[in-house]
């Protein structure tokens, strides 16, 4: 009793964890500022947009820099659902692709022995100090050799591959016990079975925090929209977005960036928020052996 009621690591509010809400709740408040920010650019009037000294929270809120935006998309040929479509679509396949093959890759780069296992990794390890600028022409030169510009196949084939998911996802592989896949293999599992059985339920926290890396990969990828693709109709939301300075005045494009920097904000807040846990936990075991 007298343990319990020393307040150590206690299940609920305890005096003696004031002193943590004095550190963090100040922090917590700071690290959101952004975000809060962001909601209330979005609905200020152009007068508050430009007023001198600016103004953080919004005071006559308005929707008419929204219904700039759907204007302009009207107008411009190419309804704004059809950039939708594209972005939801290239962003659900190369996901679902990249958390396929880092999955896949990690199982066999972490629990089988191979000839030139260990180079195989060393280069993915490379490859994650490459930056996204130091590839573009030898990922445009691969694209045109295969011939398949202006096609989802451009948007999706260059974002497939991800080191610093096959990374994490390896990492967390590295802590399944190999007496369990042992006793699979006694069982008869097969390879894929194992993988599918066994792999799969135990790191679902790294393919979480995988998929949330894919996802804000492609979700503001604006290369392949830029470089692979000519037609209009085959870009994404992320490159109308950037574009709408350049469709239509200065004054009016800043309320509609305004905009648009919250509607592609808000998919990666909301993804993170349902998936926030799984991603702490793979951090705190990425880098144990």
């Amino acid at each position: 009793m007298a343990f319990k009621s020393s307040g150590v690591n206690p299940k609920g509010f305890h005096r003696s964890q004031l002193k943590f809400y004095i550190f963090l709740i100040p922090l917590a408040m700071f690290m959101i500022l952004p975000i809060i920010f962001i909601f209330n650019h979005a609905f200020k009037p152009l007068d508050e947009l430009y007023a001198f000294p600016p103004t953080f929270f919004v005071k006559n809120p308005t929707l008419e820099n929204f219904t700039n935006l759907y204007k302009l998309a009207e107008s411009s040929g190419i309804p704004l659902s059809r950039y939708l479509f594209n972005s939801i679509f290239v962003t659900i396949v190369v996901v679902l692709l990249s958390i396929i093959l880092s999955t896949l890759a990690g199982y066999a780069l972490s629990k089988k022995k191979f000839t030139g296992k260990k180079a195989l990794l060393e280069i993915n390890n490379a490859a994650l100090m490459f930056v996204p600028i130091a590839v573009m022409i030898p990922r445009f030169l691969t694209i045109s050799f295969i011939g398949i510009e202006d096609t989802y196949f451009a948007h999706i084939l260059p974002l497939v591959a991800m080191p610093v998911g096959l990374f994490l996802v390896k990492q967390f592989i590295d802590q399944v016990p190999d007496s369990l896949i042992e006793a699979a293999v006694i069982d008869g599992a097969s390879d894929l079975k194992i993988y599918w059985k066994v792999i799969l339920p135990l790191i679902r926290p790294a393919i979480a925090t995988a998929a949330i890396l894919a996802f804000q990969l492609v979700w503001n990828d604006l290369e392949t929209s830029t470089l692979y693709t000519t037609s209009e109709n085959m870009r994404t939301l992320a490159f109308f977005m950037n574009t709408l300075a350049a469709q239509t005045n200065v004054v009016v494009g800043q309320g509609m960036a305004a905009v648009a920097s919250l509607i592609m904000f808000l998919p990666n807040l909301i993804l993170f928020i349902i998936l926030q846990s799984k991603v702490m936990n793979t951090m705190a075991h990425s880098g144990l052996k």
